[in-house]
């Protein structure tokens, strides 16, 4: 039993209150997973050359200046550095593919959470307002972020197996239920070439779509592949860099509500997530169906 909470905005006067507005819902969620939390967030995009890395640090104090300044020389660009906590998040141009690499190279030690032009994942061992707090959550921006509690089920209780789970450059998705032959699949993948940092089966879904929309499909098609290739009980979340999807197995066995109205879509595990949201009185309110791909795009 997991929680998961996602916004999308369509009034960008909301823009600058994102975090105020996913944090509470998050906070709503935090008894459906104790274990763990994290949340993606979709901010104003940098330009098409020049990227964001969102990365963990292997311990408290790192020195990501000394950091930084490797991969300048490494890579011949300007690297920026922004601290979150002890996490940081570093821009700079340059293929994703070298930058990554270089990143391996440089601090082998370093997690890799996410990358893109637009979306930045914090998340850590823990309850949501723990998270929430550190990463200073409630004061972000943006036009759409996910967020997911968690109760383990499938695999260990650490920051890297904790969602979201990002897969390719601004693509992440947050996950309540279980996918009984992600093994199967996780092994085609492998086999392929795709390279896994965890053993969670939601990790593997996040693969498979990667996989799926780097060979040309889209988000709809790439899920509709997905419903086919993984079987299991779930209700999925899924963003880009410019669009927000939800999507249930045939069974719809996973709780999942969602609000729309002229101003924001809003997705929950519950209801009580999505209470308190502005104007949500006037909303329209319903319950996704089964095998039914809902997809808003800005």
């Amino acid at each position: 039993m997991c929680g998961i909470v996602g916004l999308h905005l369509k009034n960008r006067t909301l823009y600058p209150r994102l975090g105020e507005l996913l944090t509470p819902m998050l906070l709503a969620m935090g008894d459906r997973g104790p274990d763990s939390a994290g949340i993606a967030l979709y901010e104003n995009s940098l330009p098409d050359d020049c990227l964001r890395y969102s990365l963990r640090a292997p311990a408290p104090g790192y020195a990501w200046d000394e950091l930084a300044e490797r991969l300048t020389i490494a890579l011949g660009t300007d690297v920026q550095v922004r601290r979150a906590a002890d996490d940081a998040v570093l821009t700079m141009r340059g293929d994703p593919a070298c930058v990554l690499a270089q990143v391996q190279c440089s601090a082998p030690d370093v997690g890799v959470f996410a990358y893109g032009r637009a979306m930045e994942i914090y998340k850590g061992v823990g309850d949501p307002g723990t998270i929430c707090r550190r990463y200073g959550i409630i004061e972000r921006g943006g036009y759409q972020g996910l967020g997911h509690t968690r109760m383990a089920t499938e695999s260990a209780v650490t920051t890297d197996h904790s969602h979201p789970f990002a897969a390719a450059a601004d693509l992440c998705l947050v996950h309540n239920g279980s996918f009984s032959n992600y093994a199967t699949v996780r092994r085609r993948l492998v086999d392929d070439g795709v390279t896994f940092q965890t053993d969670n089966d939601s990790e593997v879904a996040a693969r498979f779509l990667a996989r799926q929309m780097a060979e040309g499909a889209d988000l709809v098609q790439a899920l509709r592949h997905m419903m086919r290739a993984l079987d299991g009980f779930f209700t999925l979340l899924v963003a880009s860099h410019e669009q927000f999807a939800v999507v249930r197995d045939a069974f719809a066995c996973k709780p999942a509500v969602i609000a729309e109205s002229e101003d924001y879509v809003a997705m929950a595990s519950e209801y009580r997530a999505l209470a308190e949201l502005p104007g949500i009185d006037e909303a329209r309110v319903f319950e996704p169906e089964p095998e039914e791909i809902y997809v808003w795009s800005r």
